[in-house]
């Protein structure tokens, strides 16, 4: 009687901590447990890349070289000239080390900002749908906190100005990319690219994995889904 008693009591802590589908939540419910698990992951993405190494040591978001300036960076390690691609590619994951804590405080602003119409979207769209949100409402403001840092980052590395050299150039020709006509700009876009997908992971794995959720309220949410 005791063990049938402690498996009910086992069943109905289960079903208060995840509902059966999205409708048998609350939208308030639905809301707070996405904005919980989104804050969660803003918060991870920022911490891993925001540490010494976050982006130089993860190949998911180093940055390189781009395009024909990458091609010439290979040319020139062949020719015994590695160090100094090694410096300028090392100092531009460096800045945009230094770059991404200042996300943080934009992220979570942005979440804070999700009406209940935007939460009933994101729970029901694509799995990287609550990143595509915080993309397109926070990505114009987090790219004005960062270019002054990756650019007193950057001006101190001789080779930036042979960077700003080529790519300009090339960008004047139609040949590049006007954002990555300056290291400063090249290496805004790829911090950001970068920590964008690395909310998405978090957010993948929140969606695949609900147990792992920081708040009961997105455990419940998530495990809806």
């Amino acid at each position: 009687m005791l063990r049938l008693t402690t498996l009910a009591a086992g069943l109905l802590l289960s079903a208060n901590v995840f509902a059966l589908s999205l409708s048998d939540l609350s939208q308030q419910d639905a809301s707070g447990g996405l904005k919980d698990a989104l804050i969660q992951g803003a918060q991870v993405a920022v911490k891993q890349l925001g540490a010494p190494g976050g982006f130089s040591n993860n190949p998911e978001v180093r940055i390189e070289l781009p395009g024909k300036l990458g091609k010439a960076a290979k040319t020139m390690k062949m020719m015994g000239m590695g160090a100094q691609v090694d410096q300028l590619e090392a100092s531009m994951n460096k800045a945009a080390e230094a770059a991404v804590p200042q996300a943080q405080a934009l992220l979570v602003d942005a979440v804070k900002k999700m009406t209940v119409a935007d939460a009933k979207s994101i729970l029901s769209g694509p799995q990287d749908s609550a990143t595509q949100y915080l993309n397109k409402s926070s990505r114009e403001q987090i790219r004005a906190k960062f270019l002054p840092i990756v650019k007193q980052a950057t001006d101190q590395v001789g080779l930036a100005q042979q960077y700003n050299a080529f790519a300009g150039q090339a960008a004047s020709f139609g040949v590049g990319d006007a954002k990555n006509s300056t290291v400063e700009s090249y290496v805004t876009e790829q911090a950001l690219d970068g920590l964008f997908e690395m909310i998405a992971k978090q957010e993948a794995n929140i969606r695949q994995n609900p147990a792992g959720a920081a708040t009961s309220l997105a455990k419940k949410v998530f495990g809806a889904l």
